[in-house]
């Protein structure tokens, strides 16, 4: 996260990002912010027709997406994506 972005980034996410997540078919589980190590992590997932990737690839692409006027550059310096399986 850009130094002083932080709190900008959760606002901008919660407000814009999540609900167009939503309107995709995403589900979001949780948020969190680690603000030792000035991160924002959240669990996402999506069980609809396609694949997860075919999926996010259809959420970046969009017209609606490219509206929000959030580019996550400006806050982002880099990002850590991870597929997990649930167990419990």
């Amino acid at each position: 996260m850009r130094v002083g972005r932080l709190d900008e980034w959760v606002d901008a996410w919660r407000r814009l990002i999540v609900p167009l997540r939503r309107e995709f078919g995403f589900e979001v589980h949780g948020s969190w912010v680690d603000r030792d190590a000035n991160a924002h992590i959240w669990v996402l997932s999506y069980e609809g027709g396609q694949s997860f990737a075919e999926a996010n690839a259809d959420y970046w692409a969009s017209p609606q997406r490219e509206r929000l006027g959030v580019n996550p550059a400006e806050f982002l310096v880099g990002e850590q994506v991870r597929e997990v399986e649930q167990v419990l």
